[in-house]
């Protein structure tokens, strides 16, 4: 889509109601469903993070950057995510830790980033992260500078791609519920896409379609 065409849709998108589980349930493990059915949060006492889900221009089409995150000892290692990180309490609110981490992250300036909509809350059961997701637009086209430390390579999703139904598979994957199971995922360039960054995704695809007028 021509990005001059999506900014045109933009103002559909703030009065769409988050379909939240409903969407959510669509990507999620079988298991991951299970354990959420009867979590109580507020004995859980996560801790809190916010992701960026950030829309931007490239050669006049509307793109949406992922991050491939680097290797390490933890339970995210390589996996792929939105830019986004730890709430910390000097933020001012979650939005400015989205803002923040973007910019950390990926080097966007958080003055090039206009916040557009907060998302409906993840939990992350294998981490204990309550994560805040936010819809923010670049209006110009970016150059991504990422933090060596945390980002392994950079995913530049064509809004046309993301929409399309083909990218949603199923995967046989080891997770932290078992070895081997089927999860549904998205397969984008070739990186198998699941759990809390798939389920986030699927509420986005929803609402976009929603403020495009599409069938689901």
């Amino acid at each position: 889509m021509d990005f001059q065409d999506f900014l045109q849709y933009v103002p559909n998108l703030i009065p769409v109601e988050l379909p939240a589980e409903a969407a959510h349930i669509k990507m999620a493990p079988k298991e991951r469903a299970e354990a959420l059915k009867n979590m109580d949060l507020k004995t859980i006492n996560p801790r809190i993070a916010a992701v960026m889900m950030l829309f931007y221009p490239k050669n006049g089409k509307t793109h949406l950057v992922l991050i491939v995150r680097n290797a390490y000892n933890g339970v995210h290692s390589s996996q792929i995510a939105f830019p986004g990180g730890k709430y910390e309490t000097f933020d001012a609110s979650f939005k400015d830790t989205a803002l923040r981490e973007t910019q950390e992250e990926v080097g966007v300036l958080s003055e090039n980033i206009e916040i557009i909509k907060e998302f409906s809350p993840m939990y992350i059961p294998p981490s204990n992260f309550l994560v805040h997701p936010f819809l923010g637009i670049s209006k110009e086209e970016l150059l991504f500078h990422p933090d060596e430390r945390e980002v392994a390579d950079i995913i530049e999703l064509p809004l046309s791609v993301f929409l399309n139904d083909e990218i949603i598979i199923e995967a046989k994957l080891s997770t932290s519920y078992g070895n081997n199971i089927l999860v549904p995922a998205f397969n984008i360039q070739n990186h198998i896409v699941w759990g809390a960054t798939a389920m986030i995704l699927s509420e986005l695809r929803e609402v976009l379609k929603i403020a495009f007028n599409e069938k689901l």
